[in-house]
């Protein structure tokens, strides 16, 4: 579990990163949500499940409906 906590934290950053320097407002989106569902990762193996779901419930998912609007 603690290898995947690591894992999860390198592709948070990573994505966060990416997430502010691209000039596509869809491939930014996209990196957001790797960016949240790799939080929720963290979350989940800190032994918090109910606040990785609502990561995902609350921040990740209303983003998907974002993206496929834009097509």
């Amino acid at each position: 579990m603690e290898v995947a906590f690591y894992i999860a934290g390198a592709v948070a950053i990573i994505s966060t990163v990416l997430t502010i320097t691209r000039l596509n407002a869809v491939h930014a989106l996209l990196y957001l949500i790797i960016s949240l569902l790799a939080v929720a990762v963290v979350f989940y193996t800190m032994g918090a499940p109910l606040v990785a779901a609502l990561e995902v419930i609350i921040y990740a998912e209303p983003s998907w409906f974002c993206l496929f609007s834009w097509s």
